[in-house]
């Protein structure tokens, strides 16, 4: 069944306890803390976190809090902006590939290699024939890191109303703490919201790998999701610490 994002609510149930779920997110940021410990001991998987979604979705906001409890040795996040010179110079994924996670580590996408099927679609840049080429190479990318690489691949797509967004880039401009992620141009790219929507839906319904669809309207339950997804994710990896091998003593 196709997504069919406007049909997907961006705020949580009505019977959710704020500060119920708060708690359960500390409990599950910690389990997240050792079970990377786990990862990197290990050494022998990697995960990679993709956070997709609007301007003003949460992403920043997400990494800091599910991620608080991580060793920094074993984690990186990378925001992906316009390509330089020289990836331009190059295809698509050549700058993404390189910032994919070594074995032990989780890698966070801060954006993706999806901007280059999402902007560059919305701005008309490439025409629908490459979107769908670029959508087969984005497949086989990641079945390449799951299946070659040991390398788990979790998508999220920061589900914000536009409403809220237009609320959240108002703050950037009202609190003088937030004024240094004040972009004009945010604002232009609010006016094509219904084109984003559109693209998010082609990239959600054309991957191979599931994306998570994560309600961002309040921050408390979207950090609840968030980490409720990629904790049970690393449970299902199972990263085990290594045991001393007595034999070689």
């Amino acid at each position: 069944m196709s997504v069919k994002l406007s049909k997907i609510p961006t705020g949580p149930p009505v019977d959710q306890n704020k500060k119920k779920l708060e708690s359960k997110t500390i409990d599950m940021v910690i389990k997240i803390g050792e079970l990377q410990h786990r990862l990197y001991a290990e050494g022998k998987q990697s995960l990679l976190v993709v956070l997709q979604g609007m301007d003003a979705s949460g992403k920043d906001g997400s990494i800091k809090t599910v991620f608080a409890d991580c060793n920094p040795s074993g984690i990186d996040a990378y925001a992906f902006k316009k390509p330089t010179e020289e990836e331009f110079a190059h295809d698509f994924l050549w700058r993404v590939h390189q910032k994919t996670p070594r074995k032990g580590n989780i890698m966070i996408f801060n954006r993706s290699h999806y901007e280059d099927i999402l902007i560059q679609r919305v701005h008309k840049w490439i025409n629908d024939e490459r979107v769908d080429k670029r959508m087969k190479a984005i497949n086989a990318f990641e079945e390449l890191l799951e299946f070659d690489n040991n390398t788990k691949v979790l998508k999220f797509y920061m589900h914000i109303s536009s409403e809220r967004q237009q609320e959240k880039l108002q703050e950037r401009i009202d609190d003088p703490a937030k004024n240094w992620k004040h972009k004009a141009a945010d604002w232009d790219e609010n006016d094509l919201w219904d084109e984003y929507m559109k693209s998010y839906e082609y990239a959600i319904n054309n991957s191979n790998i599931q994306w998570h669809i994560v309600p961002c309207d309040k921050r408390y339950y979207r950090n609840y999701i968030i980490a409720k997804i990629v904790l049970e994710t690393l449970e299902a990896m199972s990263p085990q610490l290594p045991v001393l091998d007595k034999s070689d003593d």
